[in-house]
């Protein structure tokens, strides 16, 4: 997305008090405007090169040439509202967002609790495809607690104003593809290279660094004390600091991250 602006939803945090008095989920107060995170493009946090530098090439292993073109084919797949894989997907994501809570529908009012633009969240994948759905999904399953901590924004002093948890979660699937230059035949920045001997070992590396990035941000966000205008920063301090633990000696996983351990599962 660049930076001239677009439609975006902020979100109204809602205090323990305000649950405990029966607020419901489907009622988080939302507000409309224009800012240039969101709306109807993406943020693209990435480092432009300077015309004339040289691009290294690496050379993969059959197993990493594999398990890129998996991830790949994964990441060309665009959400499809009609196909019953998809649909299914998204009822699950529902569930483990709001468990025991009843979906009127795929497109319903109720979506915007979660942090969808508008009651129908197909439009919303518009820019990290069904991949952004899977890695959504995946972090409600296998990281329930931390999932549910940032969706109910429920750590740390928090803004008013919060940034919406579904959209900010497509960003991120959006921003690692680029960082990680995953659409290329073959890495060409030491980053990529060093991610795909993870995706080697781990075939749900992407997914699991999607879970410690969106942590990792929620985490830069409290210490920025930010609030929704100031979310490119965020992301761009949350590459920042991504980028380097990546690139540490002596990781040789990606649970060796320092920031995998603001991971909570239960």
């Amino acid at each position: 997305m660049d930076d001239r602006g677009g439609s975006f939803v902020a979100v109204r945090r809602i205090s323990q008090q305000d649950l405990n008095r029966g607020h419901s989920t489907s009622s988080a107060e939302v507000v409309a405007g224009s800012a240039a995170w969101l709306g109807k493009g993406l943020s693209c946090v990435c480092v432009q090169s300077r015309e004339g530098d040289a691009r290294p090439s690496f050379d993969l292993t059959p197993v990493q040439e594999e398990c890129l073109q998996r991830l790949q084919n994964r990441i060309e797949v665009v959400y499809d509202s009609s196909s019953p894989e998809h649909q299914e997907a998204l009822r699950a994501l529902w569930d483990a967002a709001f468990p025991g809570e009843e979906l009127c529908g795929l497109v319903s009012e109720q979506w915007k609790a979660m942090g969808w633009q508008g009651k129908d969240p197909s439009t919303d994948f518009r820019g990290g495809g069904f991949i952004s759905l899977e890695n959504l999904l995946y972090f409600g399953r296998n990281f329930p607690r931390s999932f549910q901590d940032l969706l109910l924004k429920q750590d740390g002093d928090r803004a008013m104003w919060e940034y919406p948890f579904a959209v900010a979660g497509v960003n991120i699937t959006f921003m690692l593809i680029q960082m990680l230059d995953l659409e290329a035949v073959k890495p060409q920045t030491m980053l990529g290279a060093t991610f795909l001997k993870f995706l080697a070992e781990n075939e749900s590396a992407f997914d699991l660094l999607y879970c410690i990035t969106f942590k990792l941000m929620d985490h830069q966000w409290l210490t920025m004390r930010a609030s929704y205008m100031d979310f490119n920063a965020v992301m761009k301090a949350t590459r920042r600091q991504l980028e380097t633990e990546l690139l540490q000696e002596g990781i040789k996983r990606l649970e060796d991250l320092p920031s995998y351990n603001l991971l909570k599962r239960y």
